[in-house]
């Protein structure tokens, strides 16, 4: 009888969940694994939770700086204690709320506690914001529960303490949700990555006539108003919507399965559902569970329910729903059409791939999910594994595979019949010889930083796909480790990371790293930013004790306000003075493919009306930087918030390395190579170069004659190219020194290794020398390519190798390439003024 003991226990279990009255508690240190968790779980030590039978909530605390992700506003006002950061279903631990801030509730407030505890059989957790503290008008929020409600009442008061009427309004926000809709007076939110199963509605069920939470209104001195919503959390948007309709009146329920022809279960339909008849209204879509089967509550009237399915035939139905009574739905789909997937690499194992499908010969383009979801974004499914399943649409296809840049591409023709699953089995061959070197990103996010969200483990399976061996954990402000989601998806031989930062405000961001993940306090511990980049940059340097390792990047960096006038008064004044002292490296590659050979400081861009504006090549004044002396090392990186379009793998860096395995990289090892700058940057191309000394990227060598050999490499896998080689001598683009495909056939190669060259450079002064692999009539975007999606052609360059002269240290020769160091307050009239007078010179 051992063996029933469990399941009794169990049964008991949920027999006093089920009648437990509800509750309302501070989160206390002992308290925090009571935290709900989930994709966008944010309580901390000294929220407060709301939970009952059916639904658990964190209610923030007043606690300072007290913020959820950067979606809820970063700044003097972006605090968010008072409102409601998390709720999900009890147990499910499937949180997608970001936040839910009533009557746009934002800023300081007077106190956030307990008013009923639930014992009486009602919790309570009030907000209160005093109209001495706000110009006047005094804000009450409070969130009430009760047992079998599958949501949160929450009434907000409005007094006007003041001598003055003021304009009002009770507009509540949501955040961080992709497909919204409303109907039925109801907004309604699917999770952002449909496969949760999550959904989210709201809307008023108490409110004084004439009274509308979108139009703001007139509040005498002496008066108040009241109003109540009621918030709701299912499985899906529509059974969110009918729990908030029931509770302004009578409903009916809708229950059903969808199953296939064989009666197996359909759990990855999606059921849109429509009001029909002389108003029409989306009411959201229904998720069924794994066996298929869902159940709602709608307010009487007729409908209709579309069962969609990728792959399959859409299946329409109608319903008419009448008031207490129930109707059922029951929905059989075809087949779905499917391609199934088996890549290993050499040796038979299976490898963490991306797949694209290209539609071709009149198929219409494939849209398998949102784009920062790695299991079907837009065209692409990006799997940890290479045994994988994609349902697609019948029709014809280019199907691509690919693992990153150094392997070779899987690529056949598809034509897929209605029903038919199609078997694409290959192996990925490493064809590109990286030993010794491994890759590496520096500045990513997930959904962790709030401006994005791409869950963590979309990314994390993003970056495996694409071949990325190294990539510190880098969300917006707030310290966060990768570690734990890379355990779970299988992928520790694949990807390395170490925790860290990226902080964040209206200036300067910094990347840096390690730090130790704080949890459950705010942003797990990190520190706060500064508008003075050098501030930020002391702060990290010195955050949970020096450590002489650590580094620190400004990312996507303001080259005139950070180095040149910081100001922006438009004269010189030499930037942030000590700013490059404080950091080891700058992001000079995150976009522009042909920006380090444009010759520039500045291009001329119109928008959308036709106006011309300048914008600055930040390659072009680091090549400026180099020649005044600066060191800092340059760095690529994708900065990637999707999957799909601006996704990692776009851009990349090679670090020596004394191992090739990822599971044993070395941070240490990484790190102080890139602070020696001793690695190359890359979208496409395998890029080597030493001096005939053995001297490579970062490194300084000296010469007694008038020249410098350097040994040139390049490697490209079967779908990338370059007809082009350039040396930058002190930033400059010499004419001798510019190698093509066309002028210098024999230089180049059709196989892996596209270029294997010694190039003869003479030297006159000290010198930083750069080698540049371009491919000016490549494009890595027509259906291999990368998950950046904006055009690039395949390039690659290195950090400057120096050259010295004679027995002292490298002389940087002051050469601004032929522009001013460029300033602020530059006007279009002014870059095309410079630009004449750089023509002028070089004739």
């Amino acid at each position: 009888m051992n063996f029933r003991i469990p399941a009794l226990l169990s049964y008991f279990a949920s027999i006093v969940l089920v009648h437990a009255a509800p509750e309302a508690f501070e989160v206390g240190p002992g308290q925090k694994d009571q935290l709900p968790q989930g994709k966008e779980a944010d309580g901390i030590v000294g929220d407060f939770i709301l939970r009952n039978d059916k639904i658990e909530a964190v209610v923030s605390g007043n606690l300072p700086l007290r913020r959820a992700n950067m979606s809820t506003f970063y700044g003097a006002d972006g605090i968010t204690p008072g409102c409601l950061y998390d709720l999900t279903l009890r147990g499910a631990n499937n949180d997608q709320l970001t936040i839910f801030s009533p009557a746009h509730q934002q800023g300081a407030v007077s106190w956030v506690r307990v008013v009923k505890d639930g014992k009486d059989g009602e919790a309570v957790v009030e907000c209160a914001v005093t109209g001495a503290n706000h110009d006047g008008l005094a804000r009450y929020h409070e969130y009430r529960l009760r047992d079998g409600w599958q949501g949160l009442r929450i009434t907000t008061t409005l007094v006007n303490e003041s001598a003055e009427s003021k304009m009002v309004s009770f507009q509540d926000r949501w955040t961080s949700f992709l497909r919204t809709g409303s109907a039925l007076g109801i907004a309604w939110a699917d999770a952002v990555d449909p496969s949760d199963k999550a959904g989210y509605a709201y809307g008023l069920v108490e409110a004084p006539a004439g009274i509308s939470p979108t139009r703001p209104f007139e509040l005498p001195s002496g008066a108040s108003v009241t109003v109540t919503r009621f918030i709701a959390v299912g499985h899906s948007p529509v059974e969110a919507v009918g729990l908030v309709a029931a509770e302004r009146g009578p409903v009916g329920q809708v229950t059903g399965t969808v199953r296939d022809k064989a009666g197996a279960p359909v759990s990855s339909a999606e059921i849109l559902v429509r009001t029909t008849g002389d108003f029409d209204a989306n009411v959201g879509v229904v998720h069924p569970d794994a066996d298929g089967h869902f159940a709602v509550a709608l307010p009487e009237g007729k409908y209709s329910f579309n069962f969609t399915d990728i792959g399959r035939a859409d299946v329409p139905q109608t319903v008419e729903v009448k008031r207490s009574a129930s109707a059922t739905l029951e929905a059989t789909m075809a087949t779905a059409a499917a391609i199934r997937f088996q890549i290993t690499d050499v040796n038979g194992h299976s490898l963490p791939c991306k797949a694209q499908f290209l539609a071709v010969e009149g198929t219409d383009p494939v849209n398998l999910g949102p784009e920062n979801r790695a299991h079907g974004c837009a065209d692409q499914y990006h799997s940890e594994r290479g045994d994988f399943r994609v349902q697609i649409p019948p029709g014809k296809y280019r199907v691509v595979v690919t693992h990153g840049i150094e392997y070779s591409h899987l690529e056949q023709p598809v034509t897929l019949a209605a029903g038919e699953t199609f078997d694409f089995t290959g192996q990925l061959k490493r064809l590109v010889d990286t030993h010794g070197w491994v890759s590496a990103d520096y500045h990513n996010h997930s959904t962790q930083s709030g401006d994005n969200t791409c869950g963590t483990p979309d990314r994390i399976i993003n970056l495996a796909a694409e071949n990325i061996e190294f990539a510190p954990t880098t969300e917006h402000n707030r310290l966060y480790d990768w570690r734990p989601v890379i355990y779970q998806l299988g992928l520790s031989n694949e990807i390395q990371t170490v925790p860290g930062i990226e902080l964040t405000g209206s200036l300067a961001h910094l990347n840096a790293f390690p730090f130790t993940p704080v949890p459950s306090t705010q942003d797990n511990g990190a520190p706060v930013w500064d508008p003075d980049p050098r501030v930020t940059a002391i702060t990290l340097r010195g955050w949970q004790g020096a450590e002489p390792d650590r580094w620190v990047q400004i990312n996507h960096p303001d080259m005139v306000k950070d180095f040149i006038d910081s100001h922006s008064s438009g004269k010189a004044d030499g930037g942030f003075q000590g700013l490059a002292t404080l950091i080891d490296g700058i992001e000079t590659q995150n976009g522009n493919s042909t920006a380090i050979l444009l010759g520039q400081p500045f291009v001329i861009e119109k928008n959308n009306q036709g106006k011309e504006s300048v914008q600055m090549v930040r390659e072009f004044i680091w090549l400026q930087m180099l020649n005044q002396g600066h060191r800092y090392a340059a760095m690529a990186v994708n900065d990637a918030h999707t999957v799909y379009n601006n996704g990692v793998g776009g851009w990349r860096m090679y670090m020596p390395s004394k191992s090739d395995n990822p599971a044993e990289i070395d941070w240490r090892e990484n790190c102080r190579h890139a602070k020696a700058g001793n690695s190359y940057l890359t979208n496409g191309p395998f890029l080597q170069v030493v001096t005939e000394d053995g001297t490579g990227p970062g490194d300084t060598t000296k010469v007694t004659s008038g020249s410098v050999k350097l040994k040139v490499r390049v490697q490209c896998t079967d779908w990338i190219d370059i007809d082009r080689v350039q040396v930058l001598v002190n930033g400059r683009a010499l004419p001798s020194l510019n190698f093509t495909r066309t002028a210098n056939p024999k230089m180049f190669q059709d196989g892996v290794v596209k270029f294997d060259e010694t190039i003869d450079v003479p030297i006159k002064e000290d010198t930083h020398l750069i080698a540049v692999a371009y491919g000016e009539h490549g494009d890595l975007t027509t259906g291999y390519g990368t998950s950046y999606q904006s055009k690039m052609h395949p390039c690659a360059y290195h950090n400057p190798i120096f050259v010295v002269t004679g027995d002292h240290p490298f002389k940087p020769n002051g050469d601004t390439l032929g522009f001013p160091l460029p300033v602020a307050k530059m006007t279009v009239e002014d870059a095309r003024r410079q630009v004449e007078a750089n023509a002028a010179a070089q004739k």
